[in-house]
């Protein structure tokens, strides 16, 4: 199976990772001093513009680092009745698996500094919320490097995944090749960009 788009200049394995590793610093500097409580406002926008259809399992992440605090939004949809998943981080070149989360739940560490539940049931999410260092307009997203979410969302046929940042993430165009799968949408504290087929 092929990742949902290309990018518009194909470019060979190590001009794309150079290409990406200068995105990566591009972006990280970019959102330092964003203040991840922003979060609010992309829960606000997501909840009027873009809620997960009724019933539908909702994956969101823990943030670290200076990402921008999707809780809020985790918060709100635990309380219209979704089922919340959070992210277990598996070996390297394996997707991510899901386990059940309850707000006030304790959570675990994970490799990476990232943030899991111990427990919980196993579930496969429906509509995903998707951390990232950049987007663009075209749905494309640049993670941290390991390929998690691409590798997840390629085994999850129908799932709707909705990018999370701050707007200033944005770039004119991210590099991306064959195995980078595309965003259908990206909320910000600014809004929600709408990817068009």
């Amino acid at each position: 199976m092929v990742a949902p788009h290309f990018s518009t200049s194909p470019h060979c394995d190590v001009l794309l990772r150079e290409m990406k590793a200068e995105a990566r610093r591009l972006a990280l500097a970019r959102r330092v001093g964003c203040a991840p409580a922003l979060g609010a406002a992309l829960a606000e926008h997501v909840l009027a513009g873009l809620p997960p259809p009724a019933g539908a399992i909702v994956a969101g992440f823990w943030p670290m680092g200076g990402e921008i605090d999707i809780r809020p939004l985790l918060l709100a949809l635990a309380g219209r009745g979704h089922p919340i998943a959070l992210p277990v981080t598996p070996k390297r070149g394996l997707p991510l698996a899901f386990r059940h989360w309850r707000p006030g739940e304790a959570l675990g560490h994970g490799p990476m500094g990232t943030r899991q539940p111990v427990a919980g049931e196993a579930l496969r999410p429906d509509w995903l919320l998707v951390p990232l260092l950049a987007f663009d307009r075209a749905g494309r997203r640049l993670g941290y490097g390991g390929g998690y979410y691409d590798r997840t969302l390629a085994g999850l046929p129908g799932a709707t995944a909705i990018g999370c940042a701050f707007a200033c993430q944005e770039l004119p165009e991210v590099p991306a090749g064959p195995e980078d799968w595309r965003l259908d949408a990206v909320a910000t504290e600014a809004g929600i960009l709408r990817i068009k087929e």
